[in-house]
């Protein structure tokens, strides 16, 4: 399906209770295909591209965070969604936080995975650096260094076809589409950092111990800051836990969203 150059999927029963799922920089909502089983037994799953990512169009303007919030709303207009958890990995884990600080009614419960906060200044300066390169060189300029900050050596050894279908992914983007996700990505964090109004839904922080971007400082800190959350910090793995070791990342989302059914 498709709203406003934006490709999107539902899953799930029509009654069931809403779900939102945003994926991050480079990837798709493919990323979310081995938890929709698990998700949509019970709850109606919105699922979607953003701009130049997956089968979506290109960004028409300079995207911001309010802009992918609005867009977000939009489309969960059209879907015919009030309020929904909303669940969002990386870029998708500020896109969503946004979302709760500017149209709070829409949002029941939150999900924030793997998505950076208050850096340092000098990882600030290196994501900066990194979102000019993508602006320069496209997609593929700094595609073997995210691979190899995404997923563990191991993994990249035993499991390269997921890796590749990331690289794929990632080189499918629209450059400029890209590049722009990309400066959100890098200079979005300074909008979220002790969100005003605070953010008072049922909220779940979750990262992995070796994500080198969206560290379990970062989490912490989050926590700090969104009273009442649950954090989670998934061993060993890095910041593609969500498809290096999705047996812990499912059973975490579906104790949440049971905990979040029940209120």
């Amino acid at each position: 399906m498709e709203h406003g150059g934006i490709a999107f999927d539902l899953d799930g029963p029509e009654d069931g209770a809403p779900v939102v799922l945003i994926h991050g920089l480079g990837l798709s909502r493919a990323i979310w295909s081995g938890y929709l089983p698990l998700l949509a037994a019970e709850h109606r799953v919105l699922s979607y591209d953003l701009p130049g990512h997956g089968q979506s169009g290109p960004a028409l303007e300079e995207m911001t965070l309010e802009r992918y919030a609005v867009q977000l709303r939009g489309l969960m207009d059209h879907a015919r969604i009030e309020s929904a958890t909303v669940i969002g990995f990386s870029l998708g884990g500020m896109i969503n936080r946004k979302l709760a600080m500017t149209a709070p009614e829409r949002v029941r419960a939150l999900a924030i995975l793997n998505s950076p906060h208050e850096r340092t200044p000098e990882a600030q300066a290196q994501m900066e650096a990194f979102a000019g390169q993508s602006a320069q060189g496209g997609p593929g300029a700094t595609i073997d260094a995210a691979l190899a900050r995404w997923f563990t050596e191991g993994f990249r050894e035993t499991h390269g076809e997921v890796v590749e279908a990331v690289r794929a992914q990632v080189l499918s983007c629209d450059p400029q589409s890209y590049a722009g996700a990309r400066a959100v990505l890098a200079r979005g964090v300074t909008e979220l950092i002790a969100p005003e109004p605070p953010i008072t839904c049922p909220t779940l922080i979750a990262t992995s111990e070796n994500d080198t971007g969206s560290t379990p400082g970062m989490a912490r800190a989050m926590q700090g800051e969104i009273a009442g959350s649950v954090l989670e910090i998934v061993p060993e793995v890095k910041h593609l836990g969500l498809l290096e070791r999705p047996e812990a990342f499912g059973r975490m989302l579906q104790a949440f969203l049971e905990r979040a059914r029940r209120g």
